[in-house]
């Protein structure tokens, strides 16, 4: 996984510098939608075929998505390609967004809950977690059961962990020990 980081950052970086700051989003859209048609694997085999030209694959892909790709993402894509890469362009969308995101202070947070959250309270959650984490959050909101109640919230490489599973570990630590 590190080789692929070491791969996409330079894409990614590249990519960061040479655009205004004022079509970051829209380029970080039109990338995330380049990454998901790249992770088709029926695309993956056909731009792997060392019979297909990087011409075609390069329009295969720019004509599955459904924006009309500025030249700053033409250009990514048509480099990733010519150098073999697709296969790492889930990678460079993934660091081009965490740039993205530094840039304007705002970090992704996974917010992983036993139940469905309504949105009156994700909005006091995340308020409280970006009092908590001091900078602005995009939550995403993952229901895993097994949690059994409470939250266990990812921002970056930070967890929080407020759920029931954790505290049942916690106890049985303590009454182990």
């Amino acid at each position: 996984m590190a080789e692929l980081a070491t791969i996409a950052r330079p894409y990614a970086e590249a990519l960061y510098k040479a655009v205004a700051p004022a079509d970051l989003d829209t380029l970080s859209t039109q990338v995330q939608a380049i990454a998901e048609v790249a992770a088709n694997t029926e695309v993956r085999q056909f731009a792997d075929n060392p019979k297909v030209p990087p011409d075609q694959v390069f329009e295969l892909v720019a004509t599955v998505v459904k924006s009309p790709l500025a030249d700053a993402a033409k250009n990514l894509l048509r480099a990733v390609i010519d150098n073999g890469r697709l296969s790492v362009f889930g990678a460079i969308a993934s660091h081009f967004h965490t740039l993205v995101n530094a840039r304007s202070g705002v970090s992704d947070a996974t917010v992983y809950s036993a139940f469905e959250i309504a949105p009156a309270q994700l909005s006091e959650v995340v308020a409280t977690l970006e009092k908590r984490f001091a900078r602005k959050l995009n939550p995403t909101v993952v229901i895993e059961p097994e949690l059994i109640g409470g939250i266990r919230v990812v921002v970056g490489d930070e967890v929080l962990d407020t759920s029931v599973k954790a505290r049942l570990e916690q106890m049985k630590v303590a009454l182990t020990a």
